[in-house]
């Protein structure tokens, strides 16, 4: 997975929408964490299922602003709080096994697949949602045309103490392939030699050290000579 991360330009409007998305993501994440605590055998589909009710109910009918896809994906933040409870009362580590927490001041919420959508030059993204964000800007130090769309899995919006900004996740597999040619050479590092070298040979160590020692030795007392002959002079 290949992280790439622009700053976000608009108004203050569309950035006020932004924080409204985030709130709404909070939510969602806590409203689940929540429905595990009061239910029994909860699983990972329940807190999928919980994010469509959320946004047919008539007391939270804001929460269907959010794409639901991004619900899901905040579904998915606390189920991965929970999973990791679990995974430390397996292996049976001290104290409170990292118990799930409800998030106070969030700063991210998560699209995936759908909710946005890049310019052609990929220099703009426009979002979707029912928040009606509308079009902004992409600083990047990257040249985000290189990226198709459908390589993007998740853009995810983050608040900072100096803007906004947009991470977009990139499927991306690297593979470095390099052809072995020549042949293996071991080396030895040692005092007396730099080093020794499997075929046998030797490459003497130039001591910077001791020659450095010799020279600074050479000049304070060519200077303390200096400053004796110039007080004798006076």
């Amino acid at each position: 997975m290949l992280v790439i991360e622009a700053k976000l330009k608009g108004t203050q409007a569309q950035y006020s929408k932004l924080d409204e998305a985030i709130r709404t993501g909070q939510f969602i994440r806590n409203t689940c964490l929540r429905y595990w605590e009061d239910n029994k055998e909860v699983n990972r589909n329940d807190l999928q299922k919980l994010c469509s009710v959320l946004a047919k109910n008539k007391e939270t009918p804001w929460t269907k602003k959010l794409n639901s896809q991004a619900r899901q994906a905040h579904a998915d933040r606390a189920w991965s709080a929970i999973q990791r409870f679990y995974e430390n009362c397996r292996l049976g580590k001290p104290g409170k096994k990292g118990y799930p927490k409800y998030k106070k001041f969030s700063r991210s919420v998560e699209y995936k697949n759908s909710g946005w959508k890049l310019s052609a030059n990929r220099r703009q993204i426009t979002f979707t949602d029912g928040f009606e964000v509308g079009t902004m800007d992409l600083w990047s130090s990257r040249d985000l045309v290189w990226y198709c769309e459908k390589k993007i899995s998740r853009v995810r919006v983050i608040r900072r103490a100096d803007g906004y900004y947009a991470q977009l996740l990139v499927d991306w597999d690297r593979r470095d392939e390099h052809k072995f040619q020549g042949k293996m050479t071991g080396i030895d590092l040692g005092l007396k030699e730099f080093y020794t070298d499997s075929d046998g040979n030797t490459v003497e160590n130039p001591r910077y050290l001791r020659s450095s020692e010799r020279r600074l030795k050479m000049l304070t007392s060519q200077g303390f000579q200096k400053t004796y002959q110039r007080k004798e002079a006076i």
